[in-house]
């Protein structure tokens, strides 16, 4: 059986090491101090490295320092962009109040669904607020849309954006006379319909409402003419409109509290069958 290591030798190999050690740091002889060298060097190298590692790790510390205090202050200011943007819209919309001889009221959206063909928004006035079926709903910038359902506090509006909108527009300086409808299609074109093609619209030319719709009062605008084509077989112009009202940035509109007086609805109903 081959013979088991004895307590005394591990004793005699450690002393044997530490007499070596000992006589490399004290002798001065050209071995020693070249082994010795050597050892610092190496030692250095390793120091030197974990050093530049460790700065490394503190530099990629503080660029994440940074990207998250850029962010805050990304968001701080997307933040104040924003408020500083509702704040001037709801500063134009209150000159329009003050401007206007029908009684406004102003209102905050707090639904937008223009998604689709048959889009809505929603508004924070009701039938509390004096708002009722039928009024319009504006901005400073132009129309907006129709209330078509209230209850006490809200209000659903049919913005222009809806396949089932029609308002009266009329082409300026010209007075030309059409109506102005939405094609499902693209959310920033709107269509003018039933204009002759004798009439010299061009790009450029504004639209506004003619006020005989009984909703719209005249003036408010609409668009601003993009397209003018004459289709060949046809008598009316294809006119395409830029809206003047880009429902995705406004936060704040205004109804006019205005409704067709019963001796109109009578009139502009269907007779009894």
């Amino acid at each position: 059986m081959a013979s088991q290591n004895r307590p005394t030798d591990w004793l005699l190999l450690g002393a044997v090491l530490l007499v070596a050690a000992a006589l490399m740091l004290t002798q001065n002889q050209p071995l020693v101090r070249t082994v010795r060298a050597q050892a610092m060097s190496w030692t250095a190298q390793v120091e030197g490295t974990f050093a530049w590692m460790g700065r490394y790790l503190r530099v990629l510390e503080r660029n994440n320092e940074l990207r998250r205090e850029n962010i805050q202050l990304s968001s701080q200011v997307a933040r104040t962009r924003a408020v500083r943007q509702r704040n001037e819209e709801l500063r134009r919309l209150l000159n329009l109040t003050d401007t206007s001889d029908a009684a406004l009221r102003p209102a905050r959206i707090v639904t937008k669904d223009i998604f689709q063909k048959d889009n809505v928004l929603v508004l924070n006035v009701g039938a509390a607020d004096g708002v009722e079926k039928g009024m319009p709903v504006v901005h400073e910038r132009g129309i907006v849309g129709t209330v078509v359902m209230t209850n006490e506090h809200y209000a659903r509006v049919m913005p222009f954006l809806n396949t089932d909108f029609r308002v009266p527009g009329t082409v300026l300086p010209l007075r030309a006379e059409g109506i102005v409808r939405w094609d499902g299609e693209h959310l920033d074109r709107l269509q003018l319909d039933h204009v002759v093609e004798t009439e010299p619209v061009e790009v450029g030319q504004q639209v506004v409402t003619s006020g005989h719709s009984g909703i719209f009062p005249p003036g408010r605008r609409i668009g601003t003419v993009d397209s003018v084509t004459a289709p060949a077989g046809r008598s009316e112009l294809a006119i395409f409109l830029r809206p003047a009202v880009s429902l995705y940035e406004i936060s704040h509109a205004v109804v006019i509290l205005q409704e067709p007086t019963s001796e109109q609805r009578t009139l502009e109903s269907p007779p009894a069958r």
